[in-house]
């Protein structure tokens, strides 16, 4: 008796439903529209370790490279590269490039500082000393 009423109920359901299948639509386009990102530690790191591991995640990402080499990335997108410094500032290029050929950058920043034979006797040695004298 009330047709007026029905089709106001109608009419909201549809918008909603809408409204939802839109968001759903971006939820699940996000990759292709933003292209592929890396995330790892920003900043630049001191480390007193020549052998390091850089590990991160990537999403959306066709290939991943690390200074040029290229990086196995698991299915949930994370990555974990075994890195050898050199001496001093370290400079690590992470790219990423999707199907669509869009790529992406991020910069690692390390300085490595080795620590010293001196700095290490000077810690574990005892303040006593022996000496002969020949005679």
């Amino acid at each position: 008796m009330l047709p007026y009423r029905d089709s106001k109920i109608i009419r909201t359901v549809l918008i909603l439903f809408f409204i939802l299948v839109i968001f759903y639509s971006y939820y699940e386009a996000r990759g292709r529209l933003f292209g592929p990102r890396i995330e790892v530690p920003q900043g630049t790191a001191v480390v007193h370790e020549r052998f390091i591991t850089i590990n991160g995640k990537a999403e959306s990402i066709a290939e991943l490279t690390m200074n040029g080499k290229p990086v196995t990335v698991t299915e949930d997108g994370a990555f974990g590269e075994p890195y050898l410094l050199s001496d001093g500032y370290n400079r690590i290029v992470l790219r990423a490039r999707d199907k669509y050929g869009r790529a992406s950058e991020k910069v690692v920043e390390v300085i490595y500082e080795p620590t010293t034979v001196i700095e290490i006797l000077t810690a574990t040695s005892s303040p006593t000393s022996t000496s002969t004298v020949a005679q």
